[in-house]
C-alpha cells in the first residue's frame, strides 16, 4: 500500500513516468491485479480479526470516525475525487454489522452471508448493465453515475463478502482463540508495523507528500 502510493503520488502529482529505472505505470495490469489482490487480504485479515476482537462495536465506531475525517480532508483537498467510502468506511461497516448480527454466528453462516453478498453483487452487476444511474446516494452499494470519481472506492458490494470470508475463516481456525503458533515469535518490525496499521494508514500519506515535496519530486 505505501510502495503503491509512493508511485501514485509521483506520476499523479509528480509527472514521474519512471523512477530509478522503474516504469511507474499505475494502468498496467500487474498494479491493478496487485492493488485489488492485497487490498482482498487486507479485508480478509480485518475478517479474521474481528473473530478475536473484544469489542468490535468500539472498533466500527473508531474506523468510522476516521473515514470522516478522511472524508473531510480529501473534500477539501479535491471535491471532485473526495473519499467518500473508502476502505475504511467499508471496513467500519462491515464490523459495525458483523458485531450486531454475525459476533455469535457459525462459521457456516459467516460464509452463507458471504456468498449471498457475491451473488448480489453478480446480479446487481448483471441488472444494472444498461441501466443508467444518474445519482451517487447508493454508492456504498456500488451504485453509481458514470461520472463518479474518488480517490478510494470500496463498496459493500462485494467487498462486505470478502470481509465475511475472512471472518468465516477466523472463526475455524482461531475457534479456541489461540494462536497457530505454539512459539512466541520474536519482536520485529513487521509485527511492530501490524499492531499499529491504523496509525500508519492515517499518517503515511502526509508523510509521503511531504518528503517527496521537501525533496522537490513534487510542487502542488
Amino acid at each position: 500500500m505505501v510502495f503503491y502510493h509512493v508511485g501514485y503520488d509521483l506520476s499523479e502529482l509528480g509527472g514521474i513516468k519512471t523512477l530509478l529505472g522503474i516504469e511507474i505505470n499505475l494502468s498496467s495490469i500487474f498494479l491493478l491485479v496487485a492493488q485489488n489482490f492485497f487490498a482482498g487480504l487486507f479485508i480478509i485479515l480485518c475478517g479474521i480479526s474481528s473473530t478475536l476482537s473484544r469489542s468490535n462495536i468500539r472498533r466500527a465506531l473508531k474506523l468510522l470516525g476516521v473515514a470522516v475525517i478522511i472524508t473531510a480532508a480529501t473534500y477539501i483537498y479535491n471535491p471532485s475525487s473526495a473519499i467518500h467510502f473508502g476502505i475504511l468506511h467499508c471496513l467500519g461497516v462491515s464490523i459495525l454489522i458483523y458485531g450486531l448480527i454475525f459476533e455469535k454466528s457459525k462459521p457456516w453462516a459467516c460464509l452463507a452471508a458471504a456468498a449471498v453478498v457475491f451473488g448480489l453483487t453478480v446480479a446487481l452487476s448483471l441488472f444494472m448493465r444498461n441501466v443508467p444511474v444518474r445519482f451517487n446516494w447508493l454508492l456504498p452499494f456500488g451504485l453509481t453515475s458514470h461520472t463518479y470519481t474518488s480517490l478510494d472506492y470500496f463498496p459493500l458490494l462485494p467487498w462486505f463478502g470478502v470481509y465475511l470470508a475472512g471472518a468465516a475463516l477466523g472463526k475455524s481456525i482461531y475457534a479456541r482463540k489461540q494462536s497457530l503458533i505454539a512459539k512466541r515469535l520474536p519482536e520485529t518490525f513487521i509485527n511492530t508495523t501490524g499492531r499499529h496499521s491504523l496509525l500508519i494508514y492515517i499518517v503515511h500519506q502526509p508523510v509521503i507528500l511531504a518528503v517527496l515535496y521537501v525533496s522537490g519530486l513534487i510542487r502542488f
